[in-house]
Parts: C-alpha cells; structure tokens; sequence
C-alpha cells in the first residue's frame, strides 16, 4: 500500500496556512477569524500535541546524522502515543471551521515552506500508525528526504534502507515484522534469480501474513509437495551418498503444529527447499 499525501490532513500545513492567514488579514488591517479557529484547535488537544512533533522537526536543522535520526525516530514513537481517532475527528472539524470564513481550495494554492519534508512526514506519521502493509521504498524515501532536512546533506538511500531493514527485524515477535522483511528484501538483487515457484511462496507469504491458519496451511501443503518431489527424485538418482543425504533432509521437513509461530526462518527453509528441487531436476534431466 502506498500512502497518498493530502494538504488538507497535514498537520503541519493545516498550522502554516492559517497562520499565513492571520498575518495577511492583520497587515490588511482586518479582523481575523483564523485566530480563535487556531486557539480552538490547536491549544490543549491533540491535534495541538501533533503539530509540537512537526514543529520540532522543521525547527531542528544542521543535525550531526546520528543526532537526526535520533530525533525522527523519537518523534515517529511519539507519534504513536497520540490519540488517532481523535486527531482524524478535530482535523475534520477544523476543515468545517475553515469552511465557514474561507474558500479552503484557495488558503492551499499558495507555496508551503518545506513542502517535500512536510509530506514525507505526514506520510511517516501515517505509516507508523497503521495495520496496513505500507510500500517499504515509501518509508525509505521519506526517511531520506527528513535525514537531509535535519542534517542539510546528502543521506546515502541504502544506509536508511538497511537502518529501516533492522528496525522491523528487531520485533521478530509480530507476524508483520515478517512482511516488513520479506517486503524491503525482495528489493534486494539477491531476489532476482528466484525461480517461479520461489515467487509464488514470496507472494503466499506476504498476501497472507494477517491470516496465521491460512499461511500454516499454506506452508503445510509445500512441505508435503516438497517431500513427494524429494521422494520422485530419490528414484532417478542413482548416488547412494545423495541418496542417503535426501532422506535426511526430507526427515526434517516438518508441518507446522497449531502453537507454531510462524517466522521468517519458515521462509528461508521453503526457499531453500525449492533450490534444492530445482537443482536436483537439473541433475536427473
């Protein structure tokens, strides 16, 4: 899944563009309704609470790297102790609220300060705060993008990518670490040379990761081919060393149980099993 950046759920943006509105009307000599609109949905909720997180970040620039990442990574965490549901409720009262004075359309058209980095958060923000599997490149890009703002330098993409790769590996517990992993390394040129049954298991497994029976049972069935292929190929190999070498892998194959927690190592294993068929249908024509 890919998260669309939208002006009008930015925090951030929502914040600079009616402020903008309020410094305009007050140099126009105007009574400006965008004053009491920001008193009422900025101060002491939690809309307020998440423009502090954009506000520090766009605050902070010449960051040493390590500093930075520090500070996205804290305030991605931070982000999490929000309250979604009532950010997403005072976001659309404020909207209703900007409808009553402005043409909202038009407070937007004018040039944001920061616009690349502003989106790249929110969108950050987003993905950090949902159950959806999100475009692993999508949070790699924007994380690049922050590290340059806070820094003012060129980050190397594959360093964040690796840093992103480790983050999800770290909570190993959670199924959709799985995905996460399996998602950021099939961009790796390692992935290329899968073969089409390798691919289809990749697939198994990322379309399945939020349905735990079902991926059980999907690895259940390729364990049981892979022993009856293994079993095919014992008849057409003629070597008693490989002979005996194939039934001490095919005694490993194992279903999964019900209490077994499935983990990337179950991956690894299928991978590995289809080379070691593809090698053997090679070897026996």
């Amino acid at each position: 899944m890919y998260i669309k950046h939208s002006k009008f759920r930015n925090t951030g943006i929502l914040f600079e563009v009616i402020v903008r509105k309020i410094t305009s009307e007050t140099l126009s000599g105007k009574d400006s309704p965008a004053i009491n609109i920001i008193k009422s949905h900025f101060v002491n909720t939690e809309l307020g609470k998440e423009y502090k997180l954009y506000e520090t970040i766009f605050n902070s620039k010449n960051l040493d790297p390590i500093k930075a990442s520090t500070v996205l990574d804290t305030l991605l965490e931070q982000s999490k102790k929000l309250n979604r549901t009532a950010i997403r409720k005072e976001k659309y009262n404020l909207i209703k609220a900007l409808k009553e004075y402005y043409n909202v359309e038009g407070l937007f058209k004018t040039k944001l300060n920061n616009y690349k980095a502003q989106a790249s958060f929110y969108t950050l923000i987003e993905s950090y705060n949902t159950n959806k599997l999100i475009d692993p490149n999508q949070i790699i890009d924007n994380k690049v993008t922050l590290l340059e703002h806070l820094t003012s330098k060129n980050v190397v993409r594959e360093n964040v990518r690796e840093n992103v790769i480790e983050e999800f590996k770290s909570q190993d517990k959670d199924i959709r670490t799985l995905t996460y992993y399996v998602l950021l390394e099939k961009f790796n040129d390692k992935y290329s040379s899968l073969n089409s049954k390798q691919k289809h298991i990749l697939k198994e497994f990322i379309e399945s990761v939020d349905n735990t029976p079902q991926l059980k049972e999907f690895y259940n069935k390729e364990v049981n081919y892979i022993k009856e292929e293994i079993s095919k190929q014992l008849k057409n190999t003629s070597s008693e060393v490989i002979k005996i070498k194939l039934n001490e892998v095919s005694s490993l194959i194992k279903e999964l149980n019900k209490r077994t927690v499935i983990k990337s190592d179950h991956l690894v294993d299928l991978l590995q099993y289809h080379s070691l068929l593809e090698e053997l249908t090679k070897a026996n024509g």
